[in-house]
Protein backbone atom coordinates (compact mmCIF):
# COMPACT_ATOMS: atom_id res chain seq x y z
CA UNK A 1 0.00 0.00 0.00
CA UNK A 2 1.25 3.52 -0.97
CA UNK A 3 0.02 6.75 0.78
CA UNK A 4 -0.85 10.00 -0.11
CA UNK A 5 -1.69 13.63 0.09
CA UNK A 6 -4.37 15.19 -1.69
CA UNK A 7 -5.67 18.86 -0.87
CA UNK A 8 -9.12 20.13 -1.07
CA UNK A 9 -9.91 23.83 -0.53
CA UNK A 10 -13.16 23.32 2.73
CA UNK A 11 -14.97 25.97 0.76
CA UNK A 12 -14.92 23.69 -2.60
CA UNK A 13 -15.25 20.08 -1.12
CA UNK A 14 -14.70 19.39 2.44
CA UNK A 15 -13.70 16.56 3.90
CA UNK A 16 -17.48 16.95 5.50
CA UNK A 17 -18.40 16.33 2.18
CA UNK A 18 -16.59 13.32 1.06
CA UNK A 19 -17.66 11.91 4.49
CA UNK A 20 -21.55 12.63 2.85
CA UNK A 21 -20.66 10.54 -0.35
CA UNK A 22 -20.56 7.66 2.23
CA UNK A 23 -18.89 4.49 0.74
CA UNK A 24 -19.51 5.17 -3.11
CA UNK A 25 -17.02 7.94 -2.33
CA UNK A 26 -16.31 10.52 -5.03
CA UNK A 27 -14.07 11.52 -8.29
CA UNK A 28 -10.86 13.80 -7.17
CA UNK A 29 -11.46 16.03 -10.47
CA UNK A 30 -10.19 18.93 -10.81
CA UNK A 31 -6.29 18.53 -10.65
CA UNK A 32 -4.84 20.01 -13.42
CA UNK A 33 -1.22 20.09 -12.36
CA UNK A 34 1.05 17.19 -15.01
CA UNK A 35 3.07 15.49 -11.31
CA UNK A 36 -0.20 15.43 -9.36
CA UNK A 37 -2.21 13.69 -12.37
CA UNK A 38 0.82 11.13 -12.79
CA UNK A 39 0.35 10.85 -9.14
CA UNK A 40 -3.00 9.92 -9.40
CA UNK A 41 -2.62 7.52 -12.18
CA UNK A 42 0.44 5.90 -9.80
CA UNK A 43 -2.50 5.08 -7.33
CA UNK A 44 -3.72 1.92 -6.39
CA UNK A 45 -7.15 0.27 -4.96
CA UNK A 46 -7.23 0.36 -1.27
CA UNK A 47 -3.99 3.17 -1.38
CA UNK A 48 -4.59 6.05 1.87
CA UNK A 49 -4.39 9.27 1.40
CA UNK A 50 -4.30 11.94 4.26
CA UNK A 51 -7.47 14.82 3.23
CA UNK A 52 -5.94 18.03 3.72
CA UNK A 53 -7.88 21.51 3.63
CA UNK A 54 -5.49 23.76 2.23
CA UNK A 55 -6.17 27.52 2.48
CA UNK A 56 -8.35 27.31 4.93
CA UNK A 57 -7.34 25.09 8.13
CA UNK A 58 -4.03 24.30 6.48
CA UNK A 59 -4.29 21.01 7.97
CA UNK A 60 -4.40 16.96 7.73
CA UNK A 61 -8.08 16.49 8.87
CA UNK A 62 -9.21 12.86 7.67
CA UNK A 63 -7.83 9.86 5.89
CA UNK A 64 -9.63 8.35 2.81
CA UNK A 65 -8.98 5.28 0.30
CA UNK A 66 -8.76 4.82 -3.06
CA UNK A 67 -11.72 3.18 -4.22
CA UNK A 68 -11.55 3.49 -8.12
CA UNK A 69 -7.97 3.57 -10.45
CA UNK A 70 -7.36 6.44 -12.41
CA UNK A 71 -10.17 7.04 -15.36
CA UNK A 72 -10.82 10.06 -17.41
CA UNK A 73 -11.75 13.10 -15.30
CA UNK A 74 -15.12 13.79 -15.95
CA UNK A 75 -14.58 17.73 -15.60
CA UNK A 76 -12.06 17.76 -18.50
CA UNK A 77 -13.16 18.69 -21.53
CA UNK A 78 -9.47 17.86 -23.28
CA UNK A 79 -9.16 14.74 -22.46
CA UNK A 80 -5.65 15.22 -20.58
CA UNK A 81 -6.36 15.17 -16.84
CA UNK A 82 -7.53 11.83 -14.61
CA UNK A 83 -8.97 11.09 -11.32
CA UNK A 84 -9.65 8.93 -8.95
CA UNK A 85 -12.06 7.78 -6.46
CA UNK A 86 -11.76 7.98 -3.00
CA UNK A 87 -13.68 7.75 0.01
CA UNK A 88 -13.94 8.70 3.70
CA UNK A 89 -12.51 6.58 5.87
CA UNK A 90 -11.65 8.14 9.13
CA UNK A 91 -11.28 11.67 10.53
CA UNK A 92 -8.21 12.28 12.81
CA UNK A 93 -9.23 12.60 15.92
CA UNK A 94 -6.77 15.93 16.09
CA UNK A 95 -5.95 17.81 13.14
CA UNK A 96 -2.81 18.42 12.25
CA UNK A 97 -1.70 21.64 10.72
CA UNK A 98 1.10 22.59 8.45
CA UNK A 99 2.61 24.46 10.90
CA UNK A 100 3.07 21.50 13.22
CA UNK A 101 4.21 19.34 10.23
CA UNK A 102 7.05 22.51 9.57
CA UNK A 103 8.18 22.39 13.06
CA UNK A 104 8.23 18.84 12.87
CA UNK A 105 12.07 17.41 12.32
CA UNK A 106 10.82 14.23 11.38
CA UNK A 107 8.83 15.86 8.44
CA UNK A 108 11.49 18.24 7.09
CA UNK A 109 11.63 16.60 3.44
CA UNK A 110 7.55 15.24 3.07
CA UNK A 111 6.34 16.95 0.22
CA UNK A 112 3.81 18.96 1.67
CA UNK A 113 6.80 21.00 3.15
CA UNK A 114 8.68 20.77 -0.17
CA UNK A 115 6.07 20.79 -2.58
CA UNK A 116 3.64 22.65 -0.90
CA UNK A 117 1.76 23.90 -3.69
CA UNK A 118 1.60 19.94 -5.16
CA UNK A 119 -2.58 19.05 -4.69
CA UNK A 120 -1.62 15.39 -4.96
CA UNK A 121 1.56 14.35 -3.35
CA UNK A 122 3.37 11.11 -1.90
CA UNK A 123 4.02 10.47 1.32
CA UNK A 124 6.66 8.16 2.57
CA UNK A 125 5.72 5.51 5.35
CA UNK A 126 7.70 6.95 8.23
CA UNK A 127 6.23 10.28 6.98
CA UNK A 128 2.40 8.55 7.36
CA UNK A 129 2.87 6.91 10.44
CA UNK A 130 4.36 10.24 12.06
CA UNK A 131 1.02 12.12 11.09
CA UNK A 132 -1.26 9.80 11.83
CA UNK A 133 0.97 9.87 15.72
CA UNK A 134 0.48 13.32 15.85
CA UNK A 135 -3.33 13.11 14.93
CA UNK A 136 -3.80 11.00 17.74
CA UNK A 137 -4.00 7.87 15.45
CA UNK A 138 -1.35 5.03 17.40
CA UNK A 139 -2.32 2.18 14.44
CA UNK A 140 -3.95 2.79 11.09
CA UNK A 141 -6.11 0.49 10.14
CA UNK A 142 -5.52 -1.79 6.80
CA UNK A 143 -6.99 -1.23 3.99
CA UNK A 144 -10.52 -2.33 3.20
CA UNK A 145 -10.27 -5.82 1.78
CA UNK A 146 -13.37 -5.34 -1.15
CA UNK A 147 -13.35 -1.71 -2.04
CA UNK A 148 -15.97 -0.16 -4.05
CA UNK A 149 -15.72 -0.58 -7.76
CA UNK A 150 -16.73 2.41 -9.66
CA UNK A 151 -19.61 2.18 -12.08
Amino acid sequence: MAYWLLKSEPDAFSWDDLVAKGAKGEPWTGVRNFTARNNMKAMKIGDRGFFYHSNIGKEVVGICEVIALAHPDPTDDTGKWQCVDVRAVEPLPRPVTLEDVKANPRLSEMSLVKSFRLSVQPVANAEWAEVCRMGGLAKQKPASKKPAKRT
